[in-house]
């Protein structure tokens, strides 16, 4: 793929690729694939994430057109955050990346294990 593209266009894939592959936006997308979700919710699925950080998160998503946000009128008011349907096409190699992780935790961890880093 990247072989027989310009350097134009091998910069341009390889930013987008920075831009949903840092392990906050896989998470936030592997979780808005079941549907719609309120902030707070998402925040208490993505173990770990500060509520900071899922803002600049779900704020980038956004501005790349790959979440959208929606304000209710209620009060307190209600936002909800959905993948597009653009966002909707990461869903698949979202989730393989994870499965494979999972399946692969043991082997990893044995390989950092004898490199030293354990």
């Amino acid at each position: 793929m990247f072989e027989t593209a310009d350097p134009e266009t091998c910069t341009r894939v390889l930013k987008v690729l920075a831009l949903v592959g840092d392990k906050w936006s896989l998470l936030v997308i592997g979780h808005l694939g079941d549907g719609p979700v309120r902030f707070g919710a998402l925040q208490r699925a993505v173990t770990g994430i500060s509520h900071r950080m899922l803002t600049v998160t779900l704020r980038g998503l956004e501005r790349d057109g790959l979440v959208s946000r929606t304000v209710h009128p209620t009060v307190p008011p209600k936002v909800e955050y959905r993948l597009t349907e653009l966002g909707q096409t990461l869903v698949p190699p979202v989730r393989a990346l994870g499965e494979w992780a999972w399946k692969h935790l043991d082997e990893i961890a044995a390989s950092q294990d004898r490199y030293g880093k354990g």
